[in-house]
């Protein structure tokens, strides 16, 4: 049997499963494949932006309502890939960004979290050996890795630890040392100093390192709760969800359609999940107050109090989002002063699907506060996750659509004649460390540590940088919290813990609305076959086989 490749197109039809072709490193493995476009002087730069619970379709260039014009720019004038994924929590995904491994290869993300691997390295291991100077600001998440800047291949790093507090966290360091707690009243945003450090290591490189490339792992932590903004930023979304989430879900899939970003029908309002973690309803209104809810109910069905509440709360989570754009400009801007933005890579994606959670966590919720203020500690909730998610299905956590699909924008005006191309190739996060490896000329040594590493399981993104190509692949995996995934060409079986193995064709139906389990039960049992073969593997992998 054969290994499947997946088209860009979506026409594969399901012809079997095979074994993996020896391992190549992801510069060897496009070698021959010619130019992504225009001629490179010199080593690219890497600026890798990633956000923090941000649904597919919450920025302008994927058919949201808020205001995005640096990322729009950046799709204008570059690609935007239309089924990229991650892993549909925040660790994981980052593990895949930073490592180039699925989270269970590392220990990120198994049953229970056990040592990171001596062999395992980060993105400043692989791209240091190239000549690169790396850089790190914002959340760092893995957990059982080592510190960025010991034995973590980064030279300057700044890293909030506190997910909890976006006006002043209390656990934070630079360059692996603690910082003081920012005191309750600072003039302090987590996005506004992630993007601040992020420009001074910047501007500390040109001076120092001028003839050097670099990589910017630029980390938010926005939109992640507490829905926490800057106050001008939410005045700007005052009135724009008054008609609420229906309304919301319907006009971003027209629009999305329009743009070519979907082929698939509006799925269905995801009324009847209970959030992970959720807080008991009694709670929520106790600790909250009676404007939340606890479901996607339809929003006609709502009070004109509950209204009101959740308006002002996709308001807060707009703002959130929008000023991330803004900080994220100003890093780019720096870039500019430097001289070195036509030859820099600018990759952009979300770390997962909206999150449905309701958490009370931090200095908890003072009822008295303005929403979004430093004094508030709402959560997006189901209602709004779903609109976030549009067109899909669940959210974050869950490995349906809605909780792995991310917007994914490339940037790269000396090596990318495409402006404002589509690419439908499918791709992971797993995938992003291959891509700069290869773009930065470099290999993937055998050993790290003394020890032998097992092959990166991702593949090199540089053809698709040119063209909408293919990418051969066997499969795509995913698992996490006992949701279980996996994509072979069109073809995705997917289950919510121990529920039945779900079957859809992602060729017309990403929404994941018309189950063809029971019409292909074969199907089914050779793509579970596959899913655990791969867990298997890559549980021996972390060194976690029971």
């Amino acid at each position: 049997m054969r290994s499947i490749p997946f088209r860009r197109r979506g026409f594969l039809r399901f012809a079997g499963l095979g074994g993996t072709s020896a391992y190549r490193s992801p510069h060897e493995s496009n070698a021959g494949a010619g130019p992504a476009g225009p001629k490179t002087a010199g080593k690219p730069n890497f600026l890798v932006v990633v956000v923090d619970d941000m649904g597919y379709s919450d920025t302008g260039c994927y058919g949201g309502e808020v205001r995005t014009p640096v990322l729009d720019g950046l799709a204008a004038n570059g690609l935007r890939f239309t089924q990229c994924y991650s892993t549909a929590r925040c660790w994981p995904s980052r593990t895949c960004l930073l490592t180039g491994y699925y989270a269970q290869q590392v220990n990120m993300d198994p049953p229970q979290r056990d040592d990171f691997p001596r062999w395992g390295r980060v993105l400043g291991h692989y791209l240091r050996p190239c000549g690169y100077r790396c850089y790190t600001s914002g959340k760092w998440h893995l957990m059982n890795a080592p510190k960025p800047i010991a034995d973590g291949g980064f030279d300057r790093s700044y890293v909030l630890h506190d997910h909890d507090r976006h006006f002043y966290p209390a656990k934070h360091e630079l360059d692996d040392q603690a910082l003081p707690p920012v005191k309750p009243g600072s003039d302090y945003y987590t996005s506004t100093a992630t993007a601040d450090r992020a420009i001074e290591f910047l501007q500390q490189h040109q001076a120092d390192h001028p003839d050097k490339p670099f990589l910017m792992y630029l980390a938010f932590i926005a939109p992640h709760f507490p829905l926490q903004a800057p106050a001008e930023d939410i005045a700007k979304y005052a009135g724009t969800f008054d008609e609420g989430w229906d309304v919301c879900r319907q006009r971003r899939w027209e629009r999305m359609t329009k743009m070519g970003l979907i082929n698939c029908p509006l799925s269905e309002r995801d009324a009847e999940t209970v959030p992970h973690w959720n807080v008991e309803p009694d709670v929520l209104a106790a600790e909250v107050g009676p404007g939340e809810v606890s479901h996607a109910v339809a929003w006609d069905n709502l009070t004109d109090e509950q209204k009101k509440f959740q308006a002002d709360k996709m308001a807060v989570h707009a703002a959130m989002v929008d000023r991330n754009d803004q900080e994220m400009g100003r890093v780019i801007e720096q870039i500019k002063a430097m001289g070195v933005f036509e030859n820099t890579v600018i990759l952009f994606v979300s770390d997962n699907g909206a999150s449905a959670e309701y958490l009370l966590r931090g200095d908890g919720h003072d009822r008295s506060a303005a929403p979004g203020s430093a004094g508030s500690y709402l959560c997006l909730g189901p209602g709004w996750s779903t609109a976030s998610n549009t067109p899909f299905r669940r959210h974050k956590s869950w490995v349906h659509e809605g909780g792995i699909a991310s917007p994914l924008v490339v940037h790269w005006p000396a090596g990318i004649r495409a402006r404002g191309e589509l690419r439908h190739t499918p791709c992971h996060f797993v995938d992003i460390a291959p891509t700069l490896i290869d773009l930065a000329g470099g290999t993937v040594e055998p050993t790290h540590n003394g020890l032998t590493a097992p092959p990166l399981p991702g593949k090199s993104l540089r053809t698709t940088l040119a063209d909408d190509a293919d990418i051969e692949r066997e499969y795509l995996y995913f698992h996490h919290m006992d949701n279980k995934a996996l994509r072979v060409g069109d073809w995705k079986i997917v289950c919510e813990k121990d529920s039945p193995w779900e079957l859809y064709d992602l060729r017309t139906d990403r929404g994941e609305s018309d189950d063809q389990a029971a019409a292909q039960p074969q199907r089914v049992e050779q793509m579970t076959a596959v899913w655990q073969k791969a867990e298997d593997q890559y549980r021996a992998d972390g060194g976690l086989v029971e």
